[in-house]
């Protein structure tokens, strides 16, 4: 089935499509103390509610991308609805390549939890730096392992071992950019287990109302399977945080 369709409905009760908690992310944003004016990219902004959110507090002017119409569809939607007058747009186009009409003039560049866009998270860190002006926000979700994964678990999620590193090799990847960590936020067992959770929700409340959709049965498949490989390795195994990074103002 196509995987965009499968994630609209696997996340159609999460606020955040992350494993991380609303109230999380309400302290990451008091934290970013955004000026009326500043210029915010999202990369991957799935459902709009991080840069809906940003807009509601700072009065920002924000771009989202990403490739699902479904979410784009829900972002637009969102944004009608609670802030029609925001300057914000949202553009349905793989993140990778969104090219701004000028290099690092944005306050904010963040992806969060999609580094695949970028092939990792050492090249998502490279183009949003690329993205970002001086003093600027780079804002990165990023899973990393809390212990060396099993064989088994690598080869049911399709990754190798170098697929993510651990939390202190994350923040050191963000040196090499002379990028500077200021903060994270690291989700915990709760958040995982309500982001997990609410996919096999969604999925059993989705198939019921749709039994005759040809896609019905694989849904709940691909459920199963992640539902297995989170319970029996990756909910002692895989890490989540937040990154925040300052680029670095050059002194010449």
């Amino acid at each position: 089935m196509e995987l965009l369709k499968f994630f609209s409905i696997t996340h159609r009760e999460h606020v955040f499509c992350n494993p991380m908690s609303v109230e999380k992310f309400e302290e990451l944003i008091a934290l970013l103390r955004l000026e009326p004016e500043d210029r915010v990219l999202e990369i991957a902004a799935g459902k709009g509610e991080f840069i809906i959110r940003l807009a509601e507090q700072y009065d920002i002017e924000g771009i989202g991308v990403d490739i699902s119409p479904y979410f784009v569809s829900d972002a637009k939607k969102e944004h009608r609805q609670r802030i029609p007058d925001a300057r914000l747009s949202f553009l349905e186009m793989d993140g990778k390549d969104y090219e701004p009409k000028v290099r690092e003039s944005f306050n904010l560049v963040a992806c969060i939890g999609a580094s695949w866009v970028y092939g990792g998270h050492r090249g998502t860190l490279k183009a949003l730096n690329e993205m970002a002006a001086p003093g600027g926000w780079v804002i990165v979700g990023e899973p990393y392992w809390q212990r060396e994964p099993t064989a088994e678990y690598l080869e049911a999620l399709g990754q190798k071992r170098d697929a993510f590193g651990t939390h202190y090799e994350n923040m050191k990847v963000g040196q090499e950019f002379d990028l500077k960590l200021v903060y994270t936020l690291v989700s915990n067992q709760d958040d995982w287990d309500r982001y997990e959770g609410l996919q096999w929700y969604a999925a059993d409340e989705w198939a019921s109302k749709n039994p005759d959709d040809p896609d019905a049965e694989e849904v709940l498949k691909r459920v199963r399977d992640d539902r297995e490989n989170y319970l029996r390795w990756g909910r002692e195994t895989l890490g989540w945080a937040v990154y925040l990074f300052k680029k670095e103002v050059i002194k010449r």
